[in-house]
């Protein structure tokens, strides 16, 4: 005869239960009546009872042990509706949580039905279908749309438009050229690509991603620990409760009614569904939060500190504007850009960059060049000289700035770098370069203020006027500038001496030591960043920073629904105690309340996977922090 799984279990007991009722109200307590409900008890009760007895060679008295003592209890006495009803009711209620658990699970499963099965690659000339545990480091991949890329590498060849929502959470898919990086477990929507294997198997983002989320769910809340504590206490108290309940009334059904109904069952699950369903609903908007502990104390902080390079900043320099004196501004952009054409430096390829957005391919190059340290270029063009520079290089070459002095300051207090460019002792034009705010940045700072968060500053190595003009735009309480990494970790304690708690978000490259220091280190655009990954404790894993708002609304809605649940559990099991005491509340009713309970905490945990989807309101939106 084939092993009867759990769901063919359940629905074999569920027959013997009705058909044992149904004799039970028209032949009473007939053998034929006694036979299905003992049939009802062994096929339901069995695995209880393997699970208890299991239990107890580990000296563990759990809920399945108060049963099995109820039941065997009831069958003793003769009260064999009594046994078959609460088997049935506690295989019942176990299969529904199970099922419905799986649903709190649903979005981390959703990133494993993500992970590529095939990886297609060039050996020999020729290519070939391999498993991707196959792929060897510095193998060509090929992906062709609509299939998953199967590693992390860099584009040689192609271009496509890949959707990375299962890395960063982001849910439109991004255009990717040669040069460009991608990631396992991500799709390509259109094109075709070929990638150089850079890290393959569980070295790439989407395998390391999986093992901190299902580490994360092992990783306990303080709630949680503390429940588990108390039920590893309870469960044998209230054995000894029920055990001096019959010695002092000699009333057995009363004392089997009492280990029933006191089954901690929904107390004890009320913390780790919630947190498992906060966890993955993390996991499915880019969030990636390291623990039970963590996802509670992220509601709690009450101090953030930013870094400003790469975390409110874009952390690349862009220009901004450009002025033009005597000249077309295009011509000045298109000399700059020559000028700045065998130039390494950031500035430069700025100016080179946003020449090319402007005026298309810059053709042509300096018939001499040379760099002067400190200062700037002296480039000959089409047989003119010319400067760019800052204010030293045309200073020492006799320029006369005091009529651009105005303007040079204004840009300099706006935090940015004025490029001035000019030609035969006359300035031609000023080109103001900044590392730009993120356009989610202003939005995130007020969404923080509106979930209560006392103070949000800044703490950067840059200069104090980039750090002020930077504070300025996005409305911080404070600014920290010119810091050592060893001085990000001085201001953050004393922040939190002051204020309470404080979480620092950082891009997890030069701010580890910071993230590692603060309560809570916060680390943004996480993927591809071995650094962010390990250190910090909460991930984004893409550069979107609003995200952080979201994190915060979801590790109060956690808690919240923790702290539901718990108060739902208490509460139940206190009414269906006094219900014992005043006999109105028998073994089966108890049991039936108590798989009930249950079954709605788990229900309470699943809405936590809808957090923060569209169409949420603008009251959610103000109260959670979304």
């Amino acid at each position: 005869m084939p092993k009867l799984n759990k769901k063919n279990k359940v629905i074999l007991a569920a027959v013997l239960v009705s058909v044992s009722f149904l004799l039970k109200e028209l032949m009473s307590y007939d053998p034929l009546t006694i036979v299905f409900m003992l049939a009802t008890t062994a096929v339901a009760g069995i695995p209880i009872f393997k699970k208890a007895f299991e239990a107890l060679k580990y000296r563990i008295v759990g809920i399945d042990a108060l049963v099995t003592i109820a039941v065997t209890g009831a069958l003793f006495i003769g009260e064999y509706w009594e046994a078959a009803a609460v088997t049935f009711l506690f295989m019942f209620g176990d299969y529904l949580e199970s099922r419905t658990i799986e649903k709190t699970r649903s979005s981390i499963k959703a990133l494993l039905d993500l992970a590529p099965d095939t990886a297609r690659v060039i050996r020999d000339g020729t290519e070939i279908e391999l498993d991707p545990e196959d792929v060897i480091e510095g193998d060509i991949v090929i992906v062709k749309p609509g299939e998953k890329i199967s590693v992390d590498g860099t584009i040689v060849e192609g271009n496509a438009y890949v959707n990375q929502a299962a890395i960063t959470g982001e849910s439109l898919p991004l255009n990717k050229e040669v040069e460009d990086g991608v990631f396992s477990g991500t799709i390509v929507e259109s094109g075709y690509l070929k990638i150089r294997a850079d890290k393959i198997g569980d070295d790439t983002t989407f395998a390391r991603i999986l093992e901190m989320v299902e580490e994360a769910q092992d990783k306990k809340a303080k709630t949680q620990k503390f429940l588990e504590r108390f039920s590893r206490y309870y469960t044998p108290g209230i054995i000894v409760l029920a055990a001096a309940l019959y010695f002092f009334t000699r009333d057995l059904v009363l004392s089997l009614t009492l280990l029933v109904i006191a089954c901690p069952g929904a107390l004890v699950i009320s913390t780790p569904v919630s947190i498992v369903a906060g966890i993955g609903n993390g996991a499915k908007h880019g969030v990636l939060v390291k623990g039970g502990e963590i996802m509670e104390k992220l509601g709690t902080i009450k101090v953030i500190a930013f870094d400003k390079t790469g975390t409110l900043t874009i952390g690349k320099p862009t220009v901004t504007e450009v002025a033009a004196f005597g000249i077309e501004k295009n011509e000045l952009l298109r000399i700059a850009a020559i000028g700045e054409g065998y130039s390494e430096h950031p500035l430069g390829r700025a100016i080179i960059n946003y020449a090319s957005e402007q005026l298309g391919s810059i053709e042509g190059h300096p018939e001499e060049a040379e760099m002067v340290t400190g200062q700037g270029i002296r480039a000959k063009i089409e047989g003119q000289v010319y400067l760019l520079g800052n204010r030293k290089l045309f200073n020492e070459n006799g320029y006369d700035l005091e009529k651009y002095e105005e303007i040079l300051r204004s840009e300099e207090d706006k935090g940015q770098t004025a490029v001035i460019v000019g030609a035969e002792g006359n300035v031609l034009g000023i080109i103001a370069i900044a590392d730009v705010v993120r356009e989610d940045a202003k939005k995130l700072i007020k969404n923080l203020k509106e979930q209560g968060i006392s103070k949000v500053v800044m703490l950067t190595g840059d200069n104090e006027r980039a750090a002020k003009a930077i504070a300025k735009e996005l409305e911080l309480d404070g600014y920290y500038a010119e810091l050592l990494p060893q001085d990000k970790v001085r201001v953050l304690m004393e922040l939190q001496e002051k204020y309470g708690p404080a979480g620092m978000v950082g891009d997890g490259v030069n701010d580890a030591p910071a993230l590692a220091s603060a309560e809570l280190g916060i680390a943004v655009g996480g993927a591809g960043k071995d650094v962010a990954m390990e250190t910090a404790d909460v991930i984004l894993m893409s550069e979107e920073i609003r995200k952080l708002s979201h994190a915060i609304g979801l590790s109060r809605a956690t808690v919240r629904n923790m702290k539901q649940n718990i108060y739902f559990a208490i509460a139940v099991a206190a009414l269906l105690l006094m219900g014992v005491l005043v006999k109105t509340v028998n073994l089966s009713l108890g049991m039936l309340v108590h798989e009930m309970s249950v079954l709605l905490v788990i229900i309470n945990a699943v809405r936590l996977l809808g957090f923060g989807d569209k169409g949420s309101s603008r009251k959610k939106v103000l109260q959670t922090g979304e």
